[in-house]
């Protein structure tokens, strides 16, 4: 799996967490972009001290001691429109923005690329690849729901951070872990990370 997954300036950093927690343990290539406002995000919400994203995904290793990774990261900057997976000569199967701020999204559909994670939809959505945004705001009000319906007619996805509670989760992280689900469900991949519905229990 080769993807690209950008964290931007939203609250909702446990479904980032949780979401590179797993893709750490999954065969593949990563190129992965924070902008500044997520890093900061960050560190309010997990109490941490990392500065950068690549101390973030150190935390992220840590704090779950996980062992075996198999996925390769490779870390973009933020500002430079002109890295590698700017362009659509680069291949990549998908692109995740978890958790997607509003301001992410009206840019990208009104075709705005001032940073790489607005490029890099840019792209691919251009490409015809898979574009996954997680956004997490309440209440929408009509802008934010007119941008997120421009962005399903032109081919992206709108996977809200809305976690469901029929399976009955024990802790935010199970909650967490939902949502970074359902992204891995929508990359056609199931990895147990929740029990499904079944309305036999």
């Amino acid at each position: 799996m080769k993807l690209v997954v950008a964290i931007s300036g939203a609250s909702g950093s446990i479904y980032a967490a949780r979401f590179l927690k797993k893709l750490l343990e999954i065969q593949g290539e990563t190129f992965l972009i924070f902008s500044p406002a997520s890093i900061k995000i960050f560190k309010e919400e997990y109490q941490t001290k990392a500065n950068t994203p690549e101390e973030i995904v150190n935390f992220i290793i840590e704090k779950w001691k996980v062992e075996n990774i198999s996925n390769t990261f490779a870390f973009r900057n933020f500002h430079d429109i002109g890295e590698d997976i700017a362009s659509g000569s680069n291949i990549w199967e998908a692109m995740v923005i978890v958790p997607c701020s509003m301001k992410t999204i009206g840019s990208i559909v009104t075709g705005i690329t001032t940073n790489l994670i607005e490029r890099c939809a840019d792209v691919t959505l251009k490409e015809k690849r898979r574009l996954i945004a997680v956004p997490r705001e309440t209440p929408y009000n009509q802008i934010h729901l007119k941008n997120m319906l421009k962005l399903d007619k032109v081919g992206g996805i709108i996977l809200p951070a809305s976690p469901g509670f029929y399976f009955l989760p024990n802790s935010l992280d199970d909650l967490g872990d939902f949502i970074a689900g359902r992204i891995f469900n929508l990359l056609g991949y199931d990895f147990d990370l929740f029990k499904p519905w079944n309305p036999k229990f």
